[in-house]
């Protein structure tokens, strides 16, 4: 189940951005990232009650609420801020290929700050990333 549920959100993400190259050709990327989270936004307000998820929310720790909240600034308004900017300019193969090794940044964080392993197969994977976005990215 996790394999296709894994796959189905590859195939979204995958199919978004041509909407979003699209979507943005008349206007600047703030208010097309606006209108974005508010449509988004009442879709998953539309999930508050199923499966207990409002209680769930009310019960959440300050620590756990802060958390949230940076990862929403780093992740849904700095980092898709400068997403929408840069598939408005560029070549959208280009920048999902490189904001899709997310993963990089998130293998060095969490070895830093997590204590996470760091394995010679996991450098292998990193390393063989960084190729494939240095490839992607030649003109």
């Amino acid at each position: 189940m996790v394999f296709w549920l894994s796959i189905f959100g590859m195939i979204c993400w995958g199919i978004a951005p041509v909407f979003a190259k699209v979507g943005l050709s008349n206007v600047n990327p703030l208010p097309g990232l606006i209108i974005r989270t508010l449509m988004a936004s009442v879709f998953v307000a539309s999930l508050l009650g199923v499966n207990d998820n409002f209680n769930q929310i009310k019960s959440l720790s300050f620590n756990a609420l802060v958390l949230i909240g940076i990862e929403a600034l780093l992740a849904t308004l700095v980092g898709d801020l400068a997403y929408y900017a840069a598939i408005k300019k560029g070549n959208i193969s280009v920048v999902t290929t490189i904001m899709a090794s997310s993963p990089l940044v998130t293998m060095l964080v969490s070895t830093l700050f997590l204590g996470e392993e760091l394995t010679p197969t996991r450098i292998f994977g990193a390393a063989l990333i960084i190729f494939g976005i240095m490839i992607v990215s030649i003109k």
